[in-house]
């Protein structure tokens, strides 16, 4: 999945940990994040804990997609700030799942909260023999 996320990879983000229903990554806040109030743009911080789900609702070698997602601002994140998402699965009953992510900058103060939830589709991320 990663080979294929060009998105995340040019964002910068570093897929840390994967495993059935987690996923953490981290993203550096570089300049070209940095809106005019001099703090990391919401749609980067949104972008990081988006990718984080994605990689935790693919977990499961099961297609998986978002249905839909919120987030909550809690803090800014500044330039030079090192983000890290972290996304647990709360639920998952059929085809539906709903994750968790907590957006922390590096002295483990939380930035954001964010909810996502999944549906399934048919298909695998690795061809299952």
């Amino acid at each position: 999945m990663w080979r294929g996320d060009r998105v995340s990879q040019w964002f910068g983000m570093r897929l840390e940990d994967v495993r059935c229903g987690y996923a953490r990554m981290s993203m550096a806040v570089t300049e070209h994040m940095v809106n005019a109030h001099q703090t990391c743009h919401g749609g980067a911080i949104f972008t990081l804990a988006d990718s984080t789900f994605g990689y935790a609702c693919n977990s499961h070698n099961q297609n998986a997609f978002a249905a839909s997602c919120s987030i909550e601002y809690l803090a800014p994140a500044y330039l030079g700030d090192v983000l890290t998402a972290v996304g647990v699965e709360q639920a998952l009953a059929g085809r539906q799942g709903v994750y968790d992510m907590r957006v922390t900058n590096q002295k483990d103060e939380l930035i954001a909260l964010f909810r996502g939830r999944s549906v399934t589709v048919k298909g695998h991320l690795v061809e299952v023999r």
